[in-house]
């Protein structure tokens, strides 16, 4: 016989307990595009620190991302105009996603209006991605 499954640890609310506490990231890649923009929407949704690069290239260090996610707190949430400008491929942002959820920090992408620090956030957030990379 099957012993009884264990709760999922997926649905359980990520980060547990919020800070309320709003970390923007904002990138551009060409000189053509505005990162002004991407800051004013950073600050209109609240976030109380904003990093930002600009950078071209799959390979370009990015300094601003690096200090960007040595800076939240377990509770405090990662916040990006738009989630194709915070990763450089699907795969990159699917780990960049994963490693802040393992260090209890949320995710929230302004334009597609989508979040990670709900059970139904993740599941709309990870069939959003699955749908994009289909029609890749």
């Amino acid at each position: 016989m099957n012993a009884p499954l264990e709760p999922s640890g997926l649905l359980a609310p990520s980060p547990a307990v919020l800070t309320g506490i709003r970390i923007g990231c904002a990138r551009v890649s060409t000189g053509g595009q505005e990162l002004d923009r991407r800051i004013d929407a950073l600050n209109a949704a609240g976030c109380r620190r904003i990093f930002s690069d600009r950078k071209s290239g799959k390979n370009d260090p990015r300094p601003g991302l690096e200090a960007c996610h040595a800076f939240p707190a377990p509770g405090d949430t990662l916040v990006v105009p738009s989630h194709d400008r915070y990763g450089r491929s699907l795969q990159d942002l699917v780990n960049m996603v994963a490693e802040l959820r393992e260090r209890g920090i949320g995710f929230q992408s302004l334009h597609e209006a989508l979040g990670t620090t709900t059970p139904g956030g993740r599941l709309i957030f990870h069939s959003r991605l699955a749908c994009s990379a289909r029609a890749r």
